[in-house]
């Protein structure tokens, strides 16, 4: 589904400030029907990752390659269901407008996108607020509409940026629990999230990134076991403020 390999990107130089290397070589994949965390601390490479899968920066030096192709050809954007970590919808419009303009993008016909619509507000306690403008959601409200705009189109794909984010405990249970129901239907998942004990609880693999550099691949079991932890959170702080570099 995904290939990473020995991916470089370097942020030019702004007047305030240095070039950054954001990513430094780094290499990954995920199969089909795979969940991969993508961990880190702030600025460790993660939000990168997922822009050069979306296609909004390039690489410097490397390949990318999803379903088989590069991220530039646009057609493969009808396969992956994208969840940014911010919402930006326009003020003024409702969900329901949102899912439309979504679904016609995707080529889908009005009858699929209003059935999908409907199924995807039910599930995640939206259909009630449907027809309210946008503005007037709270935050939660929001990541869960981006979540049903996500889903819309039933992709094979998904790539979720922090998709607990803004959400009280109710509404994090319940997508934690949303994703592994996408699990179990074989989606493959690439999801970032600073909250690794739900990280732990869905992902069959973790990257550990570090200052743009993979310093870890491989279950959080496996992570556990060579920093001698007891939780993911554990072995991230000793990996994370010890340096080292592993890739398993």
């Amino acid at each position: 589904m995904i290939k990473f390999s020995q991916v470089w990107k370097t942020y030019a130089k702004e007047l305030t400030g240095r070039a950054h290397t954001a990513l430094r070589e780094v290499s990954f994949t995920v199969g089909q029907g795979e969940t991969l965390g993508l961990i880190g601390a702030n600025g460790a490479g993660k939000s990168t990752s997922i822009k050069l899968l979306m296609d909004f920066i390039r690489p410097d030096k490397g390949s990318i390659q999803v379903f088989g192709q590069p991220p530039r050809d646009h057609l493969l954007r009808r396969r992956i269901g994208y969840l940014p970590e911010t919402a930006s919808f326009p003020a003024n419009l409702t969900v329901l407008d949102m899912l439309r303009y979504t679904g016609a993008t995707c080529l889908m016909t009005a009858k699929s996108i209003s059935a999908s619509g409907e199924k995807w507000l039910k599930r995640l306690s939206l259909w009630e607020a449907r027809r309210r403008p946008l503005r007037d959601f709270s935050k939660g409200m929001q990541q869960r509409a981006n979540f049903a705009i996500a889903l819309l189109h039933d992709p094979e794909l998904l790539i979720l940026d922090e998709p607990m984010s803004g959400l009280d405990p109710i509404g994090r249970a319940d997508i934690l629990a949303l994703i592994q129901e996408l699990k179990q239907e074989g989606r493959s998942i690439l999801f970032c999230s600073h909250i690794l004990e739900d990280v732990d609880r869905v992902a069959d693999r973790v990257l550990l990134l570090h200052q743009g550099q993979s310093i870890f691949e491989g279950s959080p079991s496996a992570l556990c076991g060579q920093t001698g932890s007891a939780t993911l959170a554990d072995g991230f702080l000793r990996l994370v403020q010890g340096g080292s570099v592993h890739a398993g």
